[in-house]
């Protein structure tokens, strides 16, 4: 990836709201149908981060992290565009995102993934050290009518 060809944001006005919810809501396989006013309430809930072409200012990757920005965060929905995966976007956001949690000092950062483990683990995610302590609660569907 050229470093000047793309430039990273952490600032939430800057995300481009209707291509966040597009890929999220439509290719991403976690938040596959997520309406558009669940996707605003998250970005408005939480730390956003993205990566901008800089000849053009389009958003080409997304990432959001929840977190108190004291003791635990969990990254999240993360997305890079299919056009420029491959070009190491997805590596400098999620670099940069760490640089930003490193600022925190957090004891714990929390992520899910089933296709990006080994980029992560450049980045010192690892398996959950004590998967017997964590559980979870997930939301019950409502009775059909």
């Amino acid at each position: 990836m050229t470093e000047a060809a793309y430039r990273f944001s952490a600032d939430t006005a800057e995300m481009d709201r209707d291509q966040i919810h597009r890929w999220l809501s439509t290719e991403a396989y976690w938040a596959l149908g997520r309406a558009r006013s669940v996707q605003d309430a998250a970005i408005d809930a939480s730390v956003n981060f993205g990566m901008f072409e800089v000849a053009t200012g389009r958003q080409v990757a997304y990432a959001r992290l929840v977190t108190d920005s004291v003791t635990f965060a969990w990254l999240c929905d993360v997305f890079v565009d299919p056009t420029v995966r491959g070009r190491g976007v997805g590596v400098s956001l999620i670099e940069k995102v760490g640089a930003a949690l490193d600022t925190l000092n957090l004891r714990r950062v929390a992520l899910a993934t089933s296709t990006a483990h080994g980029l992560y683990a450049k980045f010192g995610f690892d398996v959950v050290a004590a998967p017997e302590h964590w559980m979870e609660r997930r939301a019950v569907a409502p009775a059909a009518s």
